[in-house]
């Protein structure tokens, strides 16, 4: 991230649109759509931009006239001319300290520099300055106040032309740069969204592509980096795609950086468990970085190693193993110790998914030997071998292994926070397996602890909240459920929007613990979104979209409005039918239940209420059902 900040001191000083008072054989290449913008440090409003400007700027007085009458100097040897005026004496000052600010290099130099001009200059003068400042600070990584600070400043003094510019796009990067350093994420989304949109709005003004594109590279990836921050991963892909898609117009299609970028968003689609994107971008990098550096490079080992574990999540654990192997071999030529060891347990959980259990003990039993003994490295070792001997139904066993890394975890939450928590939720897993549930709902809790704190891990949070929820559900405890759906719902809508099939899972499940609380209303109501979702991310007749409709249905039935319950039965069989023969079974089934459904119809003398579909709850709706309803406790997380 900070490596913009250099290349955006170097794109500052291309985009300057003053003539430099007392330059000497000074050409500004600025372009034109940005001409007349008052940006550089010593630019003032009656001096307009040019192209060249060579030796003194001539102005109308007695200097000028004697350059044209040399014959009229008959004065002695002490010549008017080096008396120069107070105005051209302030002139020539404030030209000589600006060469002294563009000449500084580091940051105390810098600051040095930019206090000399503060004491010559208008503030209206050091919007450039400020920025230039800021920059400095922001690529050195030390004092982000400050770099924040004099983005400010700078924003204040580019702002007041009321024109877009690109130096205005540039500072409102530097402060979302800032911001974000300082974990303020909303902010940085503010300033980096307004920069997006100058940048925008230059590009409809006619400003040249290739000025735009480094700042907007720069916007873009810097946009991916805070949305993923805020826990918005599925949002930050779009950005990020945009940064590479950037990059691959101004790198040439070899380049190292290049190959680097295609991981990174490789990367990214893991993170997501969309395994499907990420191998075209992967198998790019590998193809880029094997043609710069050579088959044997570490770069071509990491990218084997996120190629492995794509193939891991495609299921095609052969293939995962092979670039495994291909892996190892050369960070072992390498000696890079601790990434072996990484790509060793790898290799391990990839015969656990093989089925090769006791492969995958020996290796592990290797491995242990290499860990020190309170390492992470050594928690993942017996956790990889709990998941073995688990798979072996060896549980006693599996359950010493989890303990010793449960043990080491402990001791590491606050030094590697991320790690610890994926560890509890890996352990807990397997304590579930086990039918430990209590266990497992103890874990997940301490591992919610954890990542309450990382605004970053916003997607993980939710995920484990809406875990533990279905947990209580499925021991029986479906007040202490509630609350921790409703968490997980609203933070997965944020993550990965509102119709997002987990999302729609959230509410199913919320669905069923009002149908358990003998509430049909609200659990017809939370049935209803989740059907909504469910048609619209996986498909009306995908199978949980059609559970979906089946639970609405059940909940009608539940409230005694048989004709609507009817009508949705009626859909879920439709549904089972158009999967073929391959769902006879699940298509009787719905056929018994819509008899039953008739039956109870004739039997009942009431008027049904409602007689037509609840509309979908509002968001407001949704978080007032719960606290409107004295049935239900509230437990705190």
């Amino acid at each position: 991230m900070r490596r913009f900040s250099s290349s955006f001191l170097q794109h500052l000083n291309r985009h300057r649109t003053d003539c430099r008072v007392l330059s000497r054989d000074f050409v500004s290449d600025t372009p034109s759509t940005i001409e007349g913008e008052q940006t550089s440090p010593l630019s003032r409003p009656h001096l307009k931009s040019c192209k060249t400007a060579r030796g003194l700027l001539l102005l109308k007085n007695k200097t000028h006239e004697f350059r044209h009458n040399p014959s009229r100097n008959i004065d002695t040897l002490v010549d008017k001319s080096p008396h120069l005026s107070t105005r051209h004496r302030k002139i020539k000052q404030k030209s000589e300290i600006e060469e002294a600010f563009e000449s500084a290099k580091t940051t105390n130099e810098i600051l040095k520099a930019f206090e000399d001009m503060e004491s010559a200059f208008d503030e209206k003068e050091l919007g450039l300055a400020c920025l230039k400042v800021g920059l400095k600070l922001d690529q050195e990584g030390e004092d982000h106040e400050k770099a924040l600070a004099f983005g400010k400043r700078a924003l204040n003094i580019l702002e007041g032309g009321n024109k877009a510019s690109l130096p205005i796009a540039m500072t409102l990067h530097l402060m979302g740069s800032a911001s974000y350093s300082l974990k303020r994420f909303n902010d940085s989304l503010g300033y980096l969204n307004k920069a997006n949109r100058t940048l925008a709005q230059l590009e409809e003004d006619g400003v040249h592509a290739d000025d735009i594109r480094p700042v907007l590279h720069a916007v873009q990836l810097e946009l991916g980096n805070t949305k993923t921050a805020m826990g918005r991963r599925e949002e930050a892909l779009v950005n990020l795609r945009r940064s590479l898609e950037l990059k691959e117009k101004v790198l040439d299609p070899e380049s190292r950086e290049l190959g680097t970028a295609n991981r990174d968003l490789a990367e990214a689609y893991v993170a997501v468990l969309n395994f499907t994107e990420a191998l075209p971008f992967c198998l790019k990098a590998i193809e880029i970085h094997k043609a710069q550096l050579g088959s044997n490079s570490v770069e071509v080992a990491h990218d084997r190693r996120i190629l492995g574990v794509i193939y891991s999540g495609l299921e095609e654990h052969e293939k995962a193993l092979e670039q495994n192997e291909l892996s190892k071999k050369v960070l072992k030529n390498w000696g890079l110790h601790s990434d072996l060891l990484r790509a060793e347990i790898d290799a391990a959980n990839m015969q656990i998914a093989l089925g090769r259990y006791d492969e995958a003990v020996n290796t592990l039993k290797d491995i242990v030997q290499q860990t020190d003994k309170d390492s992470e490295t050594r928690a993942l070792v017996f956790i990889s071998m709990g998941k073995a001997l688990c798979n072996q139904e060896k549980f006693a066993d599996s359950k010493r292994c989890l303990e010793i890394a449960c043990g080491i975890l402990d001791k590491k939450d606050t030094v590697s926070p991320t790690l610890v928590a994926e560890g509890f939720m890996e352990i807990s897993m397997l304590y579930e397996t086990m039918n430990e549930f209590e266990t497992a709902i103890s874990l997940l809790k301490r591992c919610l602890a954890i990542l309450e704190k990382l605004p970053q891990e916003q997607h993980s949070e939710g995920s484990v909240s809406a875990r533990i929820g279905w947990l209580l559900l499925l021991t029986g405890k479906v007040p202490q459920a509630i609350p921790y759906l409703e968490s997980a719902s609203e933070i997965l809508k944020g993550t990965f929007g509102p119709k997002h099939f987990g999302v729609g899972y959230i509410y199913n499940n919320l669905g069923a613990a009002y149908l358990e609380l003998d509430r049909p209303q609200s659990a017809a109501q939370m049935f209803a979104v989740a059907k909504d979702i469910m048609d619209v991310s996986l498909g009306p007749h995908h199978t949980d979209s059609i559970e979906a409709c089946q639970n609405l249905s059940k909940a009608y039935g539940a409230m005694g409005s048989y004709v609507l319950a009817m009508e949705f039965q009626q859909r879920v069989i439709d549904a089972w039918e158009s999967h073929g023969p391959s769902a006879r079974d699940e298509s009787r089934e719905a056929h018994r239940l819509l008899e039953q459904l008739k039956n109870k119809a004739r039997g009942s003398a009431s008027n049904e209420v409602p007689l037509k579909a609840l509309p979908l709850p509002q968001s407001s709706e949704l978080s007032s059902i719960r606290s409107s309803r004295p049935d239900v406790q509230v437990y705190e997380k």
